[in-house]
């Protein structure tokens, strides 16, 4: 079993920072088949560094891939309706169950 010298918080962020980039290409092209090969492309490009093992050599890497997605970010992305933020969300709550509050009782009047 070969050893790594970058940590699980290291393969975490990578990981993360390989989802966002997916979930951009997303929200620029909806279609699945324009989609698909985009994302080919983007695994392709973190198969390219995924030897580089000088820790300053990556952190350029990185902070340009930051830099990139940046800068291709989608001013509206897609929020799934039912996902916090989305248009379902907290539609048709049940109503709620707990007895009503009696504000005179307590003395606040």
């Amino acid at each position: 079993m070969s050893t790594s010298p970058f940590t699980i918080a290291h393969r975490s962020y990578v990981k993360s920072l390989y989802k966002r980039y997916i979930n951009n290409a997303l929200d620029w092209t909806v279609r699945r088949d324009l989609w698909r090969p985009q994302v080919l492309q983007i695994r392709a490009e973190f198969e390219r560094n995924r030897d580089v093992h000088d820790p300053r050599a990556l952190a350029k890497i990185l902070a340009k891939a930051e830099a990139d997605l940046a800068a291709k970010k989608h001013p509206d992305p897609y929020i799934s309706p039912a996902a916090p933020d989305g248009t379902k969300w907290e539609r048709n709550l049940p109503p709620r169950t707990d007895p009503p509050f009696d504000h005179e009782a307590a003395g606040h009047h």
